[in-house]
């Protein structure tokens, strides 16, 4: 969904992804205190303070990283939005299955990963279930955000 919102709206979105910098640059398990956090901050912050909009995603989870999410989202000057894909776990195997790295992990590191109504207090993110297309979550997203009508960089 990531992807396709930024494949959507253009260049001049940023697109952060939590596995990218957990997984890839920094090479760490995902725990509480870890550095990729710190480091989803800045880049998040960074990009924020230099034009761009930001789609920061992954399985953020509310214990590990919703202090620093809701301080984004405090000191951000604009809008703010969070989703929360609300896809039973039977739903969420069936599209893993359907992915480029679905040989990487399966249902057991799934099982792991996998919390119920991981919500961030406040009750500010809007819910997305899993009957939403893809077609229509993209479009949903860019419409509350506001990028349908902010033109992309050049």
């Amino acid at each position: 969904m990531a992807r396709a919102v930024r494949e959507a709206y253009g260049r001049g979105l940023a697109l952060v992804g939590q596995d990218v910098i957990r997984r890839d640059i920094l090479k760490e398990p995902d725990r509480a205190g870890a550095a990729n956090i710190g480091l989803i901050d800045t880049i998040v912050r960074y990009s924020l303070d230099h034009g761009y909009h930001v789609l920061l995603e992954g399985i953020l989870f509310a214990d590990r990283y919703g202090n620093m999410l809701q301080a984004l989202r405090s000191d951000h000057r604009g809008a703010t939005h969070g989703y929360y894909f609300d896809i039973a776990f039977t739903e969420t195997l069936r599209r893993h299955a359907t992915k480029p790295q679905a040989a990487e992990y399966g249902e057991a590191e799934m099982r792991q990963w996998y919390r119920e109504r991981d919500l961030l207090p406040g009750g500010w993110e809007t819910i997305i279930g899993q009957d939403s297309s893809l077609e229509v979550t993209v479009q949903r997203v860019l419409g509350d955000s506001g990028l349908l009508s902010a033109p992309a960089r050049r």
